[in-house]
């Protein structure tokens, strides 16, 4: 099974995710936003899958500093246009790997699912 992190490498909650994966010796490639960006059509499709606000990082630091009227009355079209204006609003980790999508670092989750 091809795993891919999607996420910034800097990341302390990255961090925890690319040890947990190495520490089970799993093999897995990482995808940065702060460098490869996001397609439009990778985000639409993991909003159909989870939904945003599964997606949308709002304790991020970058989400916070929006100012208010660009917080308020989200829907799914003004959360993706955030989201794909500044990937680091993506919650982090996104994790693909096969037909699994996971948001987030759960290890009791991640160790269900991957193997």
């Amino acid at each position: 099974m091809s795993i891919v992190l999607h996420g910034i490498r800097n990341c302390d909650t990255m961090k925890k995710a690319f040890a947990w994966l190495d520490g089970r010796g799993l093999e897995w490639r990482l995808h940065d936003y702060k460098k490869e960006g996001i397609a439009p059509a990778l985000l639409e499709g993991w909003v159909a899958r989870v939904g945003w606000e599964a997606l949308l990082n709002r304790a991020g630091t970058t989400f916070r500093k929006l100012p208010d009227a660009e917080k308020a009355d989200l829907d799914a079209a003004k959360a993706m246009a955030l989201m794909l204006a500044q990937p680091s609003m993506i919650k982090r980790p996104v994790v693909v790997a096969g037909d699994a999508l996971l948001v987030g670092f759960d290890p009791d989750r991640w160790s269900a699912t991957l193997k």
